[in-house]
Order: structure tokens, then sequence, then C-alpha cells
């Protein structure tokens, strides 16, 4: 960890660092499609970033991470999306993203969530009591990298669509990356 670490709200001065700092994130992970900014920036644009922040070292953004409603077909209401989440490389296994995680969870929590679902790595996410679920699932998203946190002690079952914002790519001005951003 570093000690000059600080999590804040994201502003809108926030912006273009935001989206450098998720290309940068993502640039080398075969994983992804390098579309994860505008992902950010169609849930920015359409209203849905319900919790986004920054994490700052010596006043200087060098992480970011998103929460973004997301629908369950049995009908259960306030869950999110966690994703995406980065940080700059050279600023990556530190535990900035880690921190990101858990403030951000610890938000969601203030804010009534009843959980929250991701698509990530295997063995990263479990550390935050994210786990693979029965009778959750996500269409064409191996089970094995799909999770889910749950907040008030209620197990949805059925199928998680995350926020309309995940389809977008640049043309669109936004991106169709998994939700994932481990960094």
């Amino acid at each position: 960890m570093i000690d000059t670490l600080s999590i804040r709200n994201e502003t809108s001065a926030d912006v273009g660092s935001i989206s450098a700092i998720t290309a940068a994130a993502f640039e080398t992970l075969e994983i992804s499609d390098h579309t994860e900014q505008f992902v950010i920036e169609a849930l920015r644009a359409a209203g849905a970033l319900t919790v986004s922040l920054v994490a700052e070292v010596d006043g200087c953004v060098v992480g970011h991470i998103a929460f973004s409603p997301l629908t369950i077909s049995d009908g259960t209401p306030n869950w999110y999306g966690l994703g995406p989440v980065s940080v700059l490389p050279e600023y990556q296994r530190r535990g900035i993203g880690g921190a990101l995680i858990e403030k951000g969870i610890s938000r969601l929590k203030d804010l009534g969530a009843g959980g929250c679902c991701l698509v990530g790595h295997p063995g990263y996410y479990g550390r935050f009591g994210f786990q693979n679920m029965q009778g959750l699932v996500c269409e064409g998203v191996p089970e094995e990298v799909f999770f889910a946190l749950f907040m008030d002690g209620r197990m949805p079952h059925g199928t998680v669509e995350f926020h309309e914002g995940f389809k977008a790519d640049a043309r669109q001005g936004g991106a169709g990356g998994a939700p994932d951003g481990r960094a």
C-alpha cells in the first residue's frame, strides 16, 4: 500500500485522466478488447455511474473504479456491476485496486445495495467476498469468471444483465469490454 493514497469521488476535472488511466491499464491485457474507457464514457453519458471513485497518490490520479446498476431477471432490485477498475501500470500491485474495491463496496452498502456482480480473474476477488454463485449467471460469461457479492443476505436467482453502456465501443462513444478491469 502507498502511504499517500487517497480515494475520492470523481469530478469533471478527472474525466480525461480516468480515460487515459483506463486505456493504459488495459493496453497489454490480452483478454481485453481495449474499449473499457468507452464503457466509462457511456455509463457517464447515461447517468449510470452510481459510484465513480478515483485514487490519488501525491495529488495525481492513478486509479479509477466504476459501479453501475444492473438488472437480474428475477426482478431483485438494488444490484450493481463493478467495473471497470483500473490502475496505471506503474502503480499496479501496490494495493490501489484493492483499496478502490473496498471503498466502492462500502459506498454501495451505504446506498443500501443488495449486492454486486463482476466479471474478473478467478482468485483475486474472493478476498473481497465475491463468489461464484449457483443460480446467478451472465449470458456468454463463463461461470468461473462471473462473481457476486451479497450485501443484504437475499440471494437472487436468474440472469444478470450489465448496463447497456458495456456494449458501447469507440464508434458509439462507449465500450464493449467486460466489466472487470482489475489492475
